[in-house]
Order: structure tokens, then C-alpha cells, then sequence
């Protein structure tokens, strides 16, 4: 909820936003919470929310009013600096390469706009384990540990653009405003035990804000105005 609060404080009526990444939409589909859903669905707050994905089911998403399957690496069938809003919600890890992710994004990207991404921190115990683990055993460890997670949710990581300092790297502060910060969510990773629940919230409490568990991702891209201050 800490991230699409943000997301929304940022919309505006007439605004077009991009979600890179959007798949099936499975947030809306699947999630049994209404208040989340409905911080999640961006549809008919702004003028338009475009889906793009390398998953076709992104032609499934209710959430999009209009969905484009691309293949991975593929530039965005997106014109220049069209877009208001980029919204990327746990993709960044799924990334095989940041430079030519980053110049896409920026590309379509209007001066002013916002790029919001929400990604699990390459320093934190459960990406560096996640990093440590054959990626061909991962959808069964992640079978046991989110049953509820459906089989069509899980894609390869690659854990190359969710580093504070990657990003910076990828999105130069000359070029862009930070807002970016860590924070912990729920285990959810963990086992479903309260004892291990409760250890590891313990835990989060005392790491130091770069080694929490996700990094939400917020960044203004600077217009001509702004590189003369």
C-alpha cells in the first residue's frame, strides 16, 4: 500500500501512464482486499494507462486501456516523451539488461514525469539467497513457500537493476530528481510460521535502511528549466 499510495498522490486526470511490465494484472484479478485493489487500479484515473510485457497475457489485464506484447529487449512501441507516469511494479529484477531498459524508459518519458518502481533489494538476505539458488529450482521453492502464487506468475531474475546505487547509475541525478528510499514489507518469502514471522520482522527492525527488503524506486525526470538552476 506504501507504494501505489504514492503512485496515486502522483496522477493527475490528464495523465498517460505507462506499466512496464503489467502481465496478466494479476494484483487486480487475484487480490481479495478491495482497498488494495483499488490503489492498484489506475484505470479511469488517468486518461490512459498502457500495458506493455513480454507475458501475452498482458492482453488480459483489466486494468490496461490498451496492451502491447513486445518481445524481451524489444524498444517500446511507444512514441518519444509521450508518457506522464511509468509504473514498474516488481520488474526491475526480471531485467537481463539495464542500459537498454533505462534508455527505453527514459526515452518515452516527458520532462516532469515520474518513473515508480517498486523491487526487491539486491542486498537484502532474501534476493542474495534468491541469487544463491539454481534459477531452475526456483518456481518449486516458490510453489512452497507462496502456494498461492499461480505458476504462470513466476519469470526468470536476474537481480542486474535493483541496486540504490545501480539506479542512480541508470538514471544519473543530473538527468533526474531522487525520491527513491528502502523499506520492509511482510516476510512473505519466508516460511508461514508466526515464530518465523516474528523473527524475521525482528530483524528488519535493526537492519540498516540500505539492507531492507525492497526499494521503492521514485524518480522525476529533470525538464530544461530545471538543468539551468
Amino acid at each position: 500500500m506504501a507504494f501505489y499510495t504514492r503512485v496515486n498522490a502522483l496522477l493527475r486526470p490528464d495523465s498517460i501512464v505507462l506499466d512496464f511490465g503489467a502481465g496478466r494484472g494479476a494484483g487486480l484479478v487475484d487480490d481479495p482486499v478491495p482497498y488494495r485493489k483499488s490503489l492498484r487500479l489506475l484505470r479511469g484515473k488517468v486518461r490512459k494507462v498502457i500495458g506493455v510485457d513480454v507475458d501475452e497475457a498482458v492482453h488480459l489485464n483489466p486494468g490496461l486501456d490498451e496492451a502491447h506484447h513486445i518481445e524481451p529487449g524489444a524498444p517500446l512501441p511507444i512514441a518519444d516523451e509521450s508518457v506522464d507516469l511509468i509504473v514498474a511494479d516488481f520488474v526491475f529484477e526480471h531485467i537481463a539488461e539495464p542500459e537498454r531498459c533505462a534508455a527505453e524508459l527514459d526515452r518515452v518519458l516527458r520532462p516532469g514525469g515520474w518513473i515508480c518502481a517498486r523491487t526487491p533489494n539486491r542486498w537484502n538476505y532474501v534476493a542474495i539467497g534468491a541469487c544463491l539458488i539454481p534459477e531452475k529450482l526456483h518456481e518449486k521453492l516458490l510453489t512452497r513457500l507462496q502456494p498461492e502464487r499461480k505458476k504462470e506468475d513466476v519469470f526468470p531474475t536476474w537481480y542486474r537493476m535493483n541496486e540504490l546505487a545501480v539506479l542512480r547509475r541508470l538514471f544519473p541525478p543530473e538527468r533526474y530528481l531522487h525520491c527513491s528510499y528502502c523499506i520492509s514489507a511482510e516476510p512473505a518469502y519466508l516460511p508461514r510460521r508466526v515464530w518465523v514471522w516474528r523473527i524475521a520482522t525482528a530483524v528488519d527492525r535493526v537492519l540498516p535502511a540500505f539492507l531492507q527488503s525492497n526499494i521503492l524506486f521514485f524518480v522525476q525526470k529533470r525538464t530544461p528549466a530545471d538543468s539551468q538552476i
